[in-house]
């Protein structure tokens, strides 16, 4: 009891040391608070930031492994350096996934899992019914864009079908939908019915397709005419349509068909909808096969359509513990699992990181310089009581005690300090984190817009940089996106823009682990400091130091 009255008077008689101590303690508690807030608001958005919404995903052909592969075994059975394409080309098509593997692991997964899928063709023109285009000339010799066209699957998902050959290059893409999911999730982004009323999925709707607006125009079509194509691999057959509908993109698509090279197929306003039931009726589904011809002559049996399969899934968590499922049930390591909707989080929490990185780091140089300073002030505490030390050992009380005398002082002021920066910490977190954040969102931001420019050819500047918001609730607060505009790889335009939605603003609360991590980090200082105290006091004899005031 005696050593803690002494601390406590000892307090309050060096209150000009005693407040500079608190005030030291305080500018790094404010500080431990702000970057601790900013760090438990990145942990937090990314453990629980899709815990609520539901993610897809997809199955695709590590093509990277598979042509690696392939081109090492040429190399080694060859001493030739030209790259064996037909080997890679073969590797890539063994690896195609059928609808019924992708349902095998849906059903192999322990979650809940939605499905749905596309399938994506084409077919040619007649003289009755032309693609929207601004030349005169056919497309159908063509052999770019179609293979391009087959690969994007709804949502923007890259299917195990990428590893085949492309399909044969018509005028027009056919996309067969296997439900309304998927029709909502089109690769051409979302539309609006202008007329009529999207296709039905048995095979009472065979025949039955919905066109776009612009080639409805543009051929002077209207709900309820039928229209003729041709079968791309066999342009004798002629392919009758009945167009129940007519819809309109919600975006604009005309920039996705602005080069020489791009095939009519690839634009999305020639695009024709139809249902799965009707590609099987036509024998232009994946599971249907085709011969193609390539330009050395070689003969190749390939599947009529791309297949892409999309999973549906309720959380993040939900996708990791699939993705760990389908590897289970025997994926081999030549494909991966990866989701559209997850990286687009991860790519929007790259600012909250960056701060998050920046804010341990002002805390481990507030913390050191902090320590240090106290470390000082402790030793100079010390020596100025030095007469003090040796008048009480003398008078019989133990080196121990006095150093804990010491320490406790120490404790005292170090926490007075820590709650008045835990409580200004805490006011002022929210504002300088968000401060902090939008010069993190702005300076991503530029970056974006000078890749754009330097990369982007002025295509699409702006087009999708209009700003919105959203909210991700998280445990210890909720973190607010804006929209930025980032280059990315898209359908027909390589460089077009798509909106990445920064996380730009956070509202954190004080949880008790933060107060947990701001105690630790007080009594660390204190303990440090003291230190210093203690092994000056146990060196001090008390008869020299009485002898040298003397």
């Amino acid at each position: 009891m005696f050593v803690f009255k002494n601390a406590w008077k000892s307090v309050v008689r060096n209150k000009g040391r005693n407040i500079l101590i608190a005030i030291i303690v305080a500018i790094i508690a404010a500080a431990a608070t702000i970057g601790l807030s900013i760090r438990q608001a990145a942990d937090s958005a990314r453990a629980t930031g899709l815990e609520d919404t539901s993610v897809t995903a997809q199955i695709s052909v590590n093509r990277e492994k598979l042509i690696s592969s392939a081109q090492s075994s040429s190399s080694s059975s060859s001493s030739s350096s030209k790259p064996d394409f037909s080997a890679a080309r073969s590797a890539l098509a063994s690896k195609t996934l059928s609808l019924a593997s992708y349902e095998k692991y849906a059903k192999a997964s322990t979650v809940k899992t939605g499905t749905y899928y596309t399938e994506t063709s084409s077919v040619s023109k007649t003289d009755s019914f032309q693609p929207v285009s601004t030349t005169s000339t056919s497309s159908s010799s063509s052999s770019s864009s179609s293979g391009q066209a087959a690969g994007q699957g709804a949502g923007g998902g890259m299917g195990g079908g990428m590893g085949a050959e492309e399909t044969q290059s018509g005028d027009f893409s056919l996309v067969g939908f296997s439900s309304d999911t998927a029709v909502k999730n089109a690769t051409n982004g979302t539309f609006t019915m202008t007329s009529g009323k999207v296709f039905g999925y048995t095979s009472s709707s065979n025949s039955d397709v919905i066109i776009s607006k612009s080639l409805a125009d543009f051929n002077k079509v209207s709900v309820g005419d039928t229209i003729s194509v041709t079968n791309p691999y066999d342009t004798s057959k002629t392919i009758k349509l009945k167009v129940v509908g007519i819809y309109k993109n919600t975006t604009d698509t005309s920039s996705s068909n602005n080069g020489p090279s791009q095939s009519t197929s690839s634009d999305p306003s020639n695009a024709i909808y139809t249902s799965i039931s009707t590609l099987k009726a036509l024998g232009l589904d994946a599971s249907s096969t085709v011969t193609t011809t390539d330009s050395s002559g070689t003969s190749t049996k390939t599947a009529a359509a791309q297949l892409s399969y999309t999973y549906v899934l309720g959380s993040k968590s939900a996708y990791t513990t699939f993705t760990k499922d389908v590897k289970k049930a025997g994926l081999s390591s030549d494909y991966t699992v990866s989701s559209a909707d997850v990286e687009e989080y991860e790519s929007s929490l790259l600012p909250l990181n960056n701060l998050a990185k920046f804010a341990l780091t002002l805390l481990l140089v507030v913390l050191a310089v902090g320590g240090v300073v106290l470390i000082v002030l402790s030793l100079f505490n010390v020596r100025e009581r030095k007469y003090e030390v040796g008048v009480l050992t003398a008078m019989g009380v133990k080196k121990a005690k006095v150093a804990t005398q010491f320490a406790i002082e120490l404790l005292i002021v170090t926490m007075i300090g820590l709650g008045v920066g835990a409580v200004a910490g805490a006011a002022t977190s929210v504002p300088v984190s968000n401060q902090l954040l939008a010069s993190q969102v702005s300076q991503q931001e530029s970056q974006a817009s000078t890749q754009e420019a330097q990369f982007g050819r002025g295509a699409n500047v702006g087009g999708s940089g209009t700003s919105t918001s959203g909210t991700s609730g998280s445990s210890s607060g909720t973190t607010t996106g804006k929209t930025a505009a980032a280059p990315t790889q898209g359908t027909g335009n390589p460089f077009s823009t798509k909106a990445v939605s920064y996380v730009s603003s956070i509202n954190t609360s004080v949880s008790l682990s933060m107060v947990g991590q701001l105690l630790l980090i007080g009594l660390g200082l204190t303990l440090i400091s003291a230190l210093v105290g203690v092994i000056f006091v146990m060196r001090y004899e008390p008869l020299q130091i009485l002898a040298d005031r003397s």
